[in-house]
């Protein structure tokens, strides 16, 4: 058996508008102590995460103290929206579910997002085959993880969680198939 969770990030500065360089918010550091409490028992074998700074930062204390080095895969990566910021956020993310191969200029389909998030996530299965490992990432990424393996998770879980930061998702695998996930509520945790 294979575990995988995926902890997307703690709250971000959202005054920061730079994919690769958004930072926690204070409260987001304060909150990834949630993701350290949470992980600190599962005897963890190796930390990845995506290579933003949000996504590492989540980690980044509970690999420092279970004494683990943090792998970037950049394949991990949130998906880019665009060319530029966009306020209309919620239009957009529900036309990117409703049609898997919807972008704006220069940003990616979710269809996009999911092939390499899959590609990458195959290729640590295959590495770490029979370890628990932890994945820093995403809201969406995660989500067309999620949705890769459970085809009924569409916009309306994706709009359930959207809030839920930090968030992790708990994936089994037994012979490179997921055979269940668990998401975690860590502020219930």
């Amino acid at each position: 058996m294979t575990t995988v969770y995926f902890v997307r990030h703690a709250e971000p500065n959202y005054e920061n508008h730079d994919d690769l360089t958004r930072e926690l918010s204070p409260k987001g550091l304060r909150d990834r102590k949630l993701v350290t409490e949470f992980l600190w028992d599962k005897r963890i074998d190796a930390v990845l995460s995506s290579p933003y700074k949000r996504a590492v930062d989540t980690v980044a204390e509970f690999a420092e103290l279970a004494g683990l080095e943090i792998k970037m895969i950049e394949d991990f990566r949130e998906r880019r929206v665009g060319e530029a910021w966009i306020a209309g956020f919620d239009v957009f993310a529900r036309k990117q579910w409703e049609d898997f191969d919807y972008k704006l200029p220069g940003g990616e389909a979710l269809s996009e997002v999911q092939g390499r998030n899959i590609r990458a996530l195959n290729a640590v299965l295959k590495a770490f085959h029979g370890k628990n490992i932890v994945i820093g990432s995403h809201g969406t990424a995660l989500c067309t993880v999620i949705n890769y393996y459970d085809r009924t998770f569409g916009y309306d879980g994706f709009e359930k969680i959207r809030g839920l930061m930090p968030w992790a998702v708990e994936f089994s695998f037994e012979g490179g198939a997921c055979v269940k996930i668990r998401q975690h509520d860590l502020f219930k945790a």
